[in-house]
């Protein structure tokens, strides 16, 4: 079982088990889809042809956004691990209030994405670290607001180093 929300008003009812029927709010749902490659999909469903990407995909969130006919849709997927938690009342019972990001390895600081009192929300884009000759894209680790930034362009920075605070 999956609850999808495409909307703030859109949900959907996933139902399936591996190899059988598949149905969306209680109704059988039909398709044939055949993977193009690189992340692209053709899907026939009801008679209508369409064209799938997958743009990005957030497994540990379950965050993806799809390019479905050249328009752009946002999924957020709960599985029955994230709705039983919703109806005990601890969905956020994972989430802790993180007030600094830290260098999970060493590298150079090659972009730095924020500035002092912006927002951001989880997932934002906040520097990008190189390390090893690939550069890594550090993100927020949940809601705030940039209090510091405690590093420089082209600065250096060790495992551990606090790189940005937040309130």
């Amino acid at each position: 079982m999956l609850q999808v929300r495409t909307s703030p008003d859109q949900l959907w009812d996933i139902d399936y088990t591996s190899g059988g029927p598949i149905t969306v709010n209680g109704q059988p749902f039909t398709w044939d889809l055949i993977p193009l490659g690189n992340g692209r999909y053709h899907l026939l469903h009801e008679g209508r042809s369409y064209s799938a990407e997958l743009v990005s995909a957030d497994y540990a969130t379950k965050a993806f956004v799809l390019q479905l006919n050249g328009q752009r849709l946002e999924l957020q997927a709960k599985d029955r691990f994230d709705l039983l938690l919703d109806k005990l009342g601890m969905s956020n019972a994972a989430v802790s209030k993180v007030n600094e990001l830290k260098a999970p390895m060493p590298g150079l600081i090659v972009a730095i994405r924020v500035e002092p009192g912006q927002s951001v929300q989880k997932g934002d884009p906040l520097l990008v670290l190189e390390a090893m000759k690939m550069e890594n894209i550090l993100k927020a680790p949940g809601d705030g607001t940039v209090t510091g930034i405690k590093v420089g362009l082209r600065d250096n920075v060790n495992k551990g180093q606090v790189l940005i605070q937040f309130s």
